[in-house]
């Protein structure tokens, strides 16, 4: 297995894949124009009412940030068609822990179909494991790569599922094999969203990879090379700088930038 497959950029410009993300009102935009800037064709819907009118999207992000019972009803029908269907379905559940109504009501998700990746952080990974977490709001407390390689393996085991654990170095656990993703820029962590764009972007890669532990492994190694260069590219003008270069990172990096801008390690196999 050829882990990560930055070729894959090639693949998504040729064949536009339609992706489907039902995500939240502060990321949305942004996760728009990430897939646009990859080569992907987004589709935005989120009304449970035209749910049965995508089928034919390539993958599903769904992403809890801003929840309503509507949304969550719009996840529980997209996301049970798209698995029936064999689709990847990428689940992001944002803040998760942040009240007893938002983890009951994703946990009814995941009872209700298992989705091919679970993106999260450690305060998320926490939440579902039913752990204190200490969780504010969608940001993730700091932690050990141990400690979070081995909530990554533990969620992964209880639902059954693949998980990509994001943070300063992301863990991605996958059929057995336990893979760490190094590189970036501290500045990620001063732009809302960037978790939510690394789900889409998930979903993009597995869009055109069939194999699951490629496309996490491949996206996060990605959505790394791409903060690294919008560091660059900024210049150390700021925040507002360095959102727009990670949008330009992304539509302009080639194969051949991303292998030198982030690490991807097999750590377990």
């Amino acid at each position: 297995m050829k882990t990560p497959d930055f070729s894959l950029l090639e693949s998504i410009r040729l064949r536009r894949p339609l992706v489907h993300c039902i995500s939240n009102i502060v990321s949305a935009n942004d996760c728009a124009n990430l897939a646009l800037a990859l080569g992907a064709s987004p589709v935005m819907a989120c009304a449970p009412q035209e749910m049965a009118f995508f089928s034919a999207a390539s993958a599903v992000v769904l992403n809890t940030g801003t929840p309503g019972e509507e949304t969550f009803r719009a996840c529980l029908l997209r996301g049970r068609e798209a698995a029936r269907l064999g689709r990847p379905v990428i689940l992001d559940p944002v803040g998760v822990g942040a009240s007893p109504w938002r983890l009951e009501r994703t946990e009814a998700l995941l009872d209700a179909f298992t989705p091919s990746l679970l993106r999260v952080n450690l305060g998320e990974a926490q939440a579902l494991l039913h752990l204190e977490s200490g969780e504010r709001g969608v940001d993730g407390p700091n932690s050990d790569f141990a400690q979070r390689a081995e909530l990554a393996r533990r969620l992964a085991g209880e639902r059954g599922t693949a998980v990509l654990l994001s943070g300063r170095s992301d863990v991605v656990f996958s059929g057995g094999a336990l893979w760490n993703i190094s590189g970036g820029s501290p500045l990620a962590v001063r732009v809302t969203g960037t978790g939510c764009m690394l789900s889409v972007l998930c979903g993009i890669f597995a869009a055109v990879e069939p194999d699951l532990s490629t496309a996490a492994v491949t996206a996060a190694a990605f959505w790394k090379a791409c903060a690294h260069r919008a560091e660059v590219l900024s210049g150390g003008r700021g925040p507002g700088s360095f959102h727009t270069a990670l949008l330009d990172a992304a539509g302009t990096l080639t194969a051949a930038d991303c292998a030198g801008a982030a690490r991807a390690e097999l750590l377990l196999a």
